[in-house]
């Protein structure tokens, strides 16, 4: 563990490098970020990432970090939990919001609870009323890796009161070190989306991927806004088992899939994602979650949670070499 900076208001940072087989992966303490991603043979960081804590505080808050208690969007900017209507900060154009505030775990220094030359432990804690919340809540998140070359995490969430939670890593990846993503072929393991309005938020659709240009349960070459993307993918409406959900791969021929538990999976091209001195469409972020906005949307699967009943979260992220 090696210092990485300072934030604005004085809190230190540090960065944990773990390393099996043919991968390393370094993590800050800041927003539990996965700041490096290196495969042996691979000349390049797979990950989109910054040495600046300051390019986190600002424009990279959302690269790489963990994103709760709400990843995405809450399009009425309120919650009704057991008959109380919270209302929450609108971040987001003054009119929605996004990404849990500006309270947000993506924000805090977590706390070091074990780290070894494989796994790495974070713990954050959310007093009652924070991101507009109730509940004293605990958060845990895993990082580790194994041989040959996968990383996972496990997410833990527990809480004295009834509260939501609905995590997601936020990273972007960009497998061939290019000024973009052109070229990447993706498929995903998916049959159904959520169509959304212009501002992204779902319209409470549920849509057949047969006949669109979210089609991608074949492989299928990529490029920026062909088509355009910040969707989720349905993968269930129930809890399910660690299952392979998604493969990504470089022109390169550099390869990640993704498994996990959670019902659904964002994909989200990056127009807006600029990391400093870059442009557009860098790298596609790839959020295993359940699905957005879902207090707002009857149909959709609850991510209530109560001191009996707390969050879990299974992702896993393998990668390979051409």
């Amino acid at each position: 563990m090696i210092p990485f900076g300072t934030t604005k208001d004085g809190r230190e940072v540090h960065k944990v490098t773990l390393f099996d087989g043919n991968l390393s992966v370094s993590i800050l303490t800041w927003g539990a970020v996965v700041q490096d991603v290196r495969l042996a043979g691979v000349d390049r960081s797979l990950t989109l990432g910054s040495d600046t804590l300051s390019d986190y505080e600002g424009a990279m808050r959302y690269h790489g970090s963990l994103i709760g208690p709400i990843v995405n969007r809450i399009s009425t900017s309120r919650v009704l939990i057991d008959g109380m209507m919270y209302e929450l900060e609108r971040n987001m154009d003054g009119r929605l919001h996004i990404h849990s505030g500006s309270d947000s775990t993506l924000l805090q220094v977590w706390d070091v609870v074990e780290v070894t030359n494989t796994s790495l432990t974070l713990r954050c804690d959310l007093v009652d009323g924070q991101c507009g919340l109730p509940g004293n809540r605990t958060i845990e998140a895993t990082y580790s890796i194994s041989a040959p070359a996968t990383l996972s995490l496990a997410i833990t969430g527990t809480t004295d009161a009834a509260t939501l939670m609905n995590f997601a890593n936020h990273s972007y990846w960009n497998f061939d070190g290019t000024e973009d993503w052109s070229g990447h072929t993706l498929h995903v393991h998916a049959d159904q989306f959520l169509p959304t309005t212009d501002d992204f938020y779902p319209t409470g659709e549920i849509a057949d991927v047969e006949g669109s240009a979210l089609n991608f349960r074949n492989p299928r070459v990529i490029d920026p806004q062909n088509p355009p993307m910040d969707t989720n993918f349905c993968l269930s409406t129930d809890p399910q088992p660690l299952r392979e959900v998604l493969t990504l791969t470089g022109a390169s021929g550099v390869r990640m899939k993704v498994h996990t538990d959670q019902n659904g999976i964002q994909v989200y091209d990056g127009r807006h994602a600029i990391r400093p001195g870059k442009k557009a469409y860098e790298g596609l972020a790839i959020e295993a979650q359940n699905w957005p906005d879902a207090p707002t949307h009857r149909g959709f699967p609850s991510i209530k949670v109560t001191p009996d009943t707390p969050y879990t979260q299974d992702t896993e992220w393998s990668f390979f070499k051409p």
